[in-house]
Order: C-alpha cells, then sequence, then structure tokens
C-alpha cells in the first residue's frame, strides 16, 4: 500500500466533467445550428473512437474513449433538446425560427 492508484478516480472525474462540459455544447448546438450539426457530434465521436485505438495510455484512450461515446450520445441528446424546445422548457431561437417559418410558408 505505498503507492495508490489513482487511474480509477482520474477516469471517473473526466468522464463526470466530459458529460457536463457536453450538456451545454448540446443546448447551444441545437440553439444556433438546429438538428443538422448531427454529422459533427458523429465524425467527432467516431474520429475519437478511432483515436482512442491507438493511443498506448491506457488512462488517456480511456478518456479519448469517453469523448467519443459522449460526441455519440450528443447525437440523440440534439434530437431530445429540439423536443424540449417544442415544449418550452428551452429558449427557441428566434432568428432560425423565422427563417424556418419563412421557408415552410414558401413551400
Amino acid at each position: 500500500m505505498d503507492t495508490l492508484n489513482w487511474s480509477g478516480i482520474l477516469l471517473g472525474v473526466s468522464a463526470f466533467l466530459l458529460i457536463g462540459i457536453f450538456h451545454p455544447i448540446v443546448i447551444k448546438s441545437e440553439y444556433y445550428f438546429g438538428t443538422k450539426c448531427w454529422w459533427v457530434f458523429a465524425l467527432c465521436g467516431i474520429g475519437f473512437g478511432i483515436a482512442s485505438l491507438f493511443i498506448s495510455n491506457t488512462v488517456v484512450s480511456a478518456i479519448v474513449g469517453v469523448t467519443a461515446f459522449s460526441c455519440l450520445w450528443s447525437i440523440l441528446e440534439i434530437f431530445q433538446q429540439r423536443e424540449r424546445v417544442r415544449k418550452g422548457w428551452f429558449p427557441a431561437n428566434p432568428k432560425r425560427t423565422a427563417k424556418e417559418n419563412k421557408a415552410k410558408k414558401q413551400s
């Protein structure tokens, strides 16, 4: 018991912080871009996932892997955020809403 293994605590804190960071990213992304930016989260998730396979340090690889799946989970969350906005739980972007309403009227 000379040394303590901090890997688990580091991974736990990292996962907690990443989840906390992605929450406002999803909200802001939906506000400014709507759901059409889901592919950015997909590409980032795939990229981070592939990167984690090539990182030899286990802790860093795990953190990058958690980042990958946080990106992929954000795809689902951005569509759920759209529904939360529709229900009035979060504010809609008035500029984007005006453009969407104008496009609907023209079609």
